[in-house]
């Protein structure tokens, strides 16, 4: 099973955060990355830049809207995520305790759809067209 561990933080968090030494963020984050690598569980992940230099695209009843970033409040904002593969979810909760995060930082945890979610649906076009784009694309 795949699960995404999506990185979120309050106001004190960020505030923390914009006062811990960078070399220190990065050791912490690079020792918690290397001990998923060696137990064979990172499947993807990656920190997020700055809201402010983002965007969301909101879709109504007319032509979708663009707004810049910052776009909402900070414990709502994603500031990064690991996408793991592990037995269950157990393990993935294990994990997301394990992450070097400090008071007012969480993680989302949940679990990304596979093929298998899909087998109701095994004739349709773009079920069948996606097996073909992962294989492409080595994800399976």
């Amino acid at each position: 099973m795949k699960y995404m561990l999506i990185m979120r933080a309050d106001d004190s968090a960020a505030e923390a955060y914009a006062e811990t030494d960078f070399e220190e963020v990065i050791n912490a984050m690079g020792a918690y990355n290397e001990s998923m690598v060696k137990a064979g569980v990172l499947v993807a992940g990656e920190g997020l830049s700055d809201a402010g230099e983002g965007f969301v695209v909101g879709f109504g009843a007319g032509e979708p809207v663009l707004t810049d970033g910052p776009y909402g409040p900070t414990r709502e904002l994603f500031h990064g995520f690991w996408i793991i593969r592990v037995a269950d979810r157990e393990e993935a909760a294990a994990w997301a305790k394990r992450a070097p995060l400090g008071a007012g930082a969480r993680l989302e945890v949940r679990r990304v759809n596979e093929a298998e979610d899909f087998a109701d649906h095994s004739d349709n076009e773009y079920v069948k067209k996606e097996a073909g784009w992962r294989e492409d694309l080595g994800t399976e």
